[in-house]
Parts: structure tokens; sequence; C-alpha cells
């Protein structure tokens, strides 16, 4: 079933318009608070449409996700008990809420780092450094090197794969999506039960 394809064709229109890098900036920013969407998934392919630009959409992905970390930070410190946990509470999030904590207990300012770098939800982190007081400055420092890392390595990847990249995704795409997809369910099944 190949529902990817056409998707994928409009994705590659869509992040050649004019507001794209608008749109890429401020789904960083909320990413970092409360957005769902990755950044990769608008960075990859304005990045391959225009890769002449792409170190410069990276730039302004890492400075507003960052500048989204802070956000979320402040949210966590400041507004813990009017907005934060209600909402944790009304989403029944006590556990992951948990589980987060104890990695910051267990690991540090590295959970930033590990949360800003790889797929896990760096707004439960960003969060979660305000309501247990992380000094601030090595949080920012963090997200900034942990953000830029994943972001230049995305754009890295698609200047240096150009038009075979852009081919070869045009190709797999379907089944890279489905592969997504099953991997979406498995983990919500995982970190559900």
């Amino acid at each position: 079933m190949k529902i990817f394809s056409p998707l994928y064709s409009k994705v590659m229109v869509w992040s050649k318009h004019k507001h794209a890098p608008f749109y890429l900036y401020m789904n960083a920013f909320a990413e970092s608070i409360f957005w769902p969407i990755p950044v990769d998934i608008m960075l990859a392919p304005m990045a391959l449409a225009k890769r002449a630009l792409a170190w410069r959409y990276a730039l302004g992905a890492t400075i507003f996700s960052v500048l989204g970390g802070a956000v979320g930070y402040y949210i966590g410190h400041v507004l813990y008990e009017p907005v934060v946990l209600p909402f944790i509470e009304f989403m029944s999030y006590q556990g992951k809420m948990e589980t987060a904590q104890a990695w910051f207990l267990q690991w540090g300012v590295m959970v930033i780092f590990i949360a800003s770098f790889t797929p896990i939800p760096f707004k439960v982190f960003t969060i979660t450094a305000g309501i247990m007081g992380m000094v601030f400055l090595p949080f920012m420092l963090t997200a900034l090197i942990g953000r830029g890392l994943r972001f230049f390595l995305v754009a890295g990847l698609m200047v240096l794969g150009g038009e075979k990249m852009e081919a070869k995704l045009r190709k797999y795409i379907d089944t890279l999506g489905w592969i997504t997809v099953l991997l979406a369910v498995i983990v919500y099944f995982t970190l559900r039960y």
C-alpha cells in the first residue's frame, strides 16, 4: 500500500516553499515544549531540496529548539503545580515523569544530551529539568551540543547523499514509512506496559 510516496512528493514541494524555514524554526521551538512532530521530518526534505541552505536550516533549527527547551525548562520550574502537574495527572503520565526523574538522578546532565540527540521526546526532559531545578547553564549548553549534533548530522547526510539519497528515498519511502509506523507502535506498547 503506497501512502507514503505521494506524501513524500508533497513534502518535497512544500520544503521549497518560501515560508518553509519559518515553519521549520517554529516546529523546532514548539517541539521542545509540547509539539509531537520531530524537527527531522521537516529538516531532512528541506536540506535535500535546497542543499545550499542545509547548514543554515540546521543552525536555525538548533537555535530555536534550544530556545524552546529554555521555555520548557521555565514551565517545569515555575509552572509545575498550576500547569504541569494537572496535565500529568489528566494524561496519566505519572509513571513517565517518575522514569524521567529517575534518569536525571542516575545520569545527571547527560540525560539532556541523550534526549536532545536521540528520538526520545526532548520536551519531557526540558520540563523535567525545570521541575528538578537542574542548573540552567549546563542544561542549555548540553541541549545546544546535542541538538546541534543531531540537526547538523541530518543536514549533512542530506547534503552528502544528494540526488542519490533522494532517489533511494523515493524508491524505499513506503517501506521506511511502514517500518517507522511499526516501530512507533512497538515503542508505544513497550512504554505503556
